[in-house]
């Protein structure tokens, strides 16, 4: 009986997590400009990200393809460059795709890896060794998302 209960927390926690975790997505090929809204906080290295919609773009200087900024919806706001390491996926789709390592109900979800469109290679986000160790014990989540045309003036959570 109590494995029963427990497989429906897993369940319901799954379906939630999809309920609370809205990605849109727009996309540009050069620089792999994407929006992605968050409907709950989310955490990279180094600090936590609050609800809302940010442009994730890989750094423009031409000199390390694996490194990632995050800004505001309108791009006007850099709230942190992060270095990442190459991750790839199985298949392909022609959605933005972010995996989320789920820590518990009293702490965000961990940003671990971010997909463009249409990519196997994604961008793995660095975290520290002891980080590293206990996200890898956590329940890992990819969530895709469909194409939505971006109107970066009007997206809410700047």
């Amino acid at each position: 009986m109590e494995r029963i209960n427990k497989l429906y927390v897993i369940i319901g926690m799954v379906i939630s997590l999809g309920l609370f975790y809205s990605i849109a997505a727009d996309a540009d090929e050069a620089d792999e400009a994407t929006t992605i809204t968050f409907s709950a906080p989310v955490e990279i290295p180094g600090h936590v990200l609050p609800a809302g919609t940010y442009l994730f773009k890989l750094a423009d200087d031409g000199s390390d393809p694996n490194v990632v900024q995050i800004f505001n919806s309108a791009g006007t706001k850099l709230y942190d460059m992060l270095p990442t390491t190459p991750a790839e996926r199985e298949q392909p789709s022609g959605h933005t795709a972010v995996t989320l390592v789920q820590q518990g109900s009293a702490e965000p979800d961990v940003l671990l890896k971010w997909f463009y469109p249409g990519s196997a290679i994604g961008h793995e986000f660095m975290y520290s060794t002891q980080e590293d160790k206990v996200l890898a014990q956590d329940k890992q989540q990819t969530i895709a998302a469909g194409p939505r045309t971006r109107n970066s003036e009007t997206q809410a959570g700047d």
